[in-house]
């Protein structure tokens, strides 16, 4: 028998007995059924009745109506512990929310069969690397018995008409998207069989369909192509529809390589500086030396528009825009401009200034110690860059009174609308299209790049290609707020009477809304701000074990800091002063670390993630000193993870020497058990939770921004050390869990991140003995790089390549 089938059955087995035992209680009888209710629900979602649309079209066009689905509802409850209220998310998290603001514009999203057989999915999400088009295809591949390769999945333009539905972001794609689809899709299969069914003049209920073609009892086949036409409806018209079941699912479930991998990994992939638009040259912005600075003025304007390559050269509100022939001739030009700048936003604020004005915002913890010992402890998160691979970019064409964009955008509708209203055109007047990115991580969500190309391209009245420089996303882009976290916990005897967490934060902006104008003006306004904060702290933060007494509390403050929803957003910080507090209770409790977690953790489906992670990594067997484990598990996007980590803080290990690059402690080993519900793809899943984890280790140990000065210092990726290769684990376990309770997917893009991060942190303090008090542990080092200087803006070309590669 498989190990995490036997872990269930186990776990089966202790959810009947403490069943049993609480049975003696009408509330526990009360609770028992409702459960058992909400798991028949769940186990019916697949065979309830859909209703969805066929659009009037040529060829057949099918639309759905996204009905309201049950809550998922909490798992059977645990009976260990001193019971914690349920917090919101168990009832009801930012999936739900998000989900129920896309319900009244399902309808508009619309699935395609056309004449060539093929099927046509305009996705009005932003893929940047996470796989969103590949688990889209598998959708509508399952529900219509069609191969992936005939499934054709593009990114939709902006489309304000969809209101709130066109938001990539809180790994939510597939949760929103995945019952539309498969809807959709279902209504098509069964009105082309329909129309296969009256051209055979045979009974519908005698057709078989497999890869696009419809067969007969007589063997006679028809393909999708051949029938779009006569399955297509002159009006729109209501249909109802049943989906297929989920044990009768082939593509579904089965581990699939991203479709568009090969043109990845030989070149062949276009992304946004790929474009070949017509006259839209290679543009770069100089930017001021303190973050957010805006000009004064430039004192040699003539001697840069007369560089080699220039053919423009233009203020805007971010710095001095010039275009070339080239990027390099733009970076010669930015380089040799003698720009006069006002101060920035930040102006002569550094680390310990911020620190010490958060330290002042803290919200009060409230449970007084009445019985018992307190255990406190404050955490502190320093800045971290929000770059992504490919850095920011965009293309625009503003000329003639109208506009057209192009750029990795997850929020295409308040680009659009942002965009019009600053260069004073209707919405209408403006195209914007989606491109596929090369990573985001939450950097998407803004459009800072798309408008400066905007403007830029109107003032210099021709098309612009702009891409930021790596030193300009480091130091002028968008950074993962710095924060503290704040934990007190009252313990009496065996159990946990209390558990507060303030967490306090430099403001994250969210001025981006939740996908067009209204919310994002709600956001911008007064105020706004702490509003939206607040409502995804409490939407998403879950303390995951019977703690008594548990609250979590947010407050923000804002500062001037281009801030965003980093990968994960609250969560990395807030596990990680979490589980290092959790580890600190069962040590003043004699308890081992993953004991007192498994015993007091709220709900069986959680326990058996944690269980299976303690199984899969040898939980406590004997490791030398100066070595450890650490274990921490996190709730969020209608699942749960668990990881072990294996940590080497060895002097050898920490001071091994590596060339331009820092060490530390290395990760040896990363046991990572997730239940993300319904797995539509697990090599998908899979991929997603090792990029968490190896955005956790930077997150913990190697990775932040050092603010001097009204500046940040890092100004490429030569000094900001994200994960290397050197500090990856050589040994990662990843279980997928596949036969998870739920028939619907959760969400994955993100959830590697948290559990990892507190893992980390656990093994850490074990294996040195000192619980550290502020992260990533080297931020306090002396810098191991020679700083790059503020003026000129962007660093010199390298030219020893040819020195690093034997």
């Amino acid at each position: 028998m498989p190990a995490h089938r036997a872990a269930t059955r186990r776990d089966i087995s202790r959810a009947d007995s403490a069943a049993a035992e609480a049975a003696h209680t009408a509330e526990a009888r009360a609770e028992a059924a409702t459960r058992n209710a909400r798991s028949l629900l769940r186990r019916d979602t697949g065979r309830r009745k859909f209703l969805g649309y066929l659009v009037a079209a040529p060829t057949l066009v099918v639309a759905a109506e996204l009905t309201r689905q049950s809550v998922f509802g909490a798992p059977t409850a645990n009976a260990l512990g001193l019971p914690s209220p349920p917090q919101t998310p168990e009832v009801y998290d930012l999936l739900d929310a998000l989900r129920d603001s896309m319900r009244p514009t399902a309808h508009l999203v619309r699935v395609e069969v056309r004449k060539d057989g093929t099927v046509h999915f305009a996705l009005p999400r932003s893929d940047n690397g996470q796989g969103i088009i590949t688990s889209t295809k598998m959708i509508i591949a399952e529900e219509m018995d069609l191969e992936l390769d005939q499934v054709d999945v593009t990114l939709a333009d902006a489309r304000p008409e969809l209101m709130f539905n066109q938001i990539t972001g809180g790994s939510s794609t597939t949760f929103t998207t995945y019952t539309a689809i498969r809807v959709a899709a279902a209504i098509a299969r069964g009105r082309l069989l329909d129309a296969a069914a009256a051209l055979l003049e045979q009974d519908k209920g005698t057709l078989t369909s497999r890869a696009g073609l419809i067969t007969g009892l007589n063997g006679r086949s028809l393909p999708f192509g051949e029938l779009t036409e006569a399955a297509a409806s002159p009006v729109d018209e209501v249909v109802e529809v049943v989906l297929k079941d989920r044990k009768d699912f082939r593509v579904i479930g089965t581990p699939q390589t991203k479709t568009d991998a090969r043109d990845i990994v030989t070149g062949r992939k276009k992304f946004t500086t790929d474009l070949k638009i017509p006259g839209a040259l290679p543009t770069i912005i100089c930017r001021a030396p303190d973050l957010n600075g805006t000009p004064a003025g430039i004192d040699n304007l003539d001697e840069v528009r007369s560089m080699p390559g220039v053919t423009d050269v233009a203020v805007v509100p971010t710095g001095i825009a010039v275009r070339a022939k080239t990027f390099g001739q733009c970076i010669e030009a930015a380089r040799a401009m003698q720009v006069r700048w006002k101060a920035g936003t930040v102006a002569g604020e550094d680390d310990e200034s911020i620190l010490a004005k958060l330290r002042r915002a803290e919200l009060p913890l409230a449970v007084p110690a009445v019985a018992g010992d307190v255990l406190e402890r404050s955490f502190t998160f320093y800045f971290r860059s929000n770059s992504a691979l490919e850095t920011n970019c965009a293309i625009a064409d503003v000329r003639d009174g109208k506009a057209e964009i192009w750029a990795p955008l997850k929020n295409p509708i308040v680009a659009q609308q942002d965009i019009a209203k600053r260069l004073g055109l209707p919405s209408s007047a403006v195209t914007v299209h989606v491109v596929q990115g090369g990573g985001s991580f939450g950097r998407r969500l803004f459009h800072d790049a798309a408008l400066e190309a905007a403007q830029v391209s109107k003032a210099m009245g021709k098309p612009v290609k702009l891409m930021w420089t790596r030193a300009d996303d480091s130091r002028q882009g968008r950074v993962h707020p710095m924060a503290t976290s704040r934990v007190r916990a009252v313990v009496a005897a065996d159990s946990v009477l209390s558990f507060e967490q303030r967490h306090t934060s430099v403001a994250t902006d969210f001025g981006h809304g939740f996908g067009e104008a209204v919310t994002s003006a709600a956001a911008k306004a007064p105020g706004g701000q702490l509003g939206v904060a607040a409502t995804i702290f409490e939407l998403t933060q879950v303390t995951p074990y019977d703690f008594g007494v548990s609250t979590r509390l947010l407050n923000e403050v804002e500062f001037g800091f281009n801030t965003g929803s980093m990968r994960n957003v609250y969560s990395p910080d807030v596990a990680t002063a979490r589980e290092l507090m959790v580890d600190q209770i069962a040590a003043k409790l004699g308890k081992d670390p993953y004991e007192f977690r498994t015993a007091t953790v709220k709900y069986d489906r959680w326990r058996a993630v944690l269980d299976r992670a303690a199984e899969e990594a040898n939980w406590g067997k004997s490791m030398p000193a100066g070595t450890a484990q650490g274990i921490a598990m996190h709730i969020e996007y209608k699942g749960a993870s668990a990881c072990v980590v294996e940590i080497d803080c060895r002097d050898e290990t920490v001071n091994r020497p590596i060339r331009e690059g820092v060490t530390g402690p290395r990760v040896t080993r990363v046991t990572f058990v997730v239940d993300v519900g319904l797995v539509i793809n697990p090599r998908g899943v899979e991929a997603q939770m090792m990029g968490g984890i190896n955005d956790a280790l930077a997150m913990t140990l190697t990775s932040s921004l050092h603010l001097v000065d009204g500046h940040f210092v890092e100004a490429s990726w030569d000094n900001y050390f994200y994960t290397r290769q050197w500090n990856t684990p050589p040994e990662m376990n990843i279980v997928v869990i596949e036969d998870s309770p739920s028939d619907e997917p959760g969400g994955a893009g993100e959830f590697g991140v948290a559990a990892t991060c507190g893992a980390v942190a656990c093994a850490y303090a074990r294996a040195t003995g000192k619980v550290p008090d502020y992260f990533p542990i080297n931020h306090k080092d002396p810098f191991p790089f020679e700083p790059k200087p503020l003026v000129p803006p962007i660093p010199p070309a390298p030219t020893n390549g040819l020195d690093f590669i034997y």
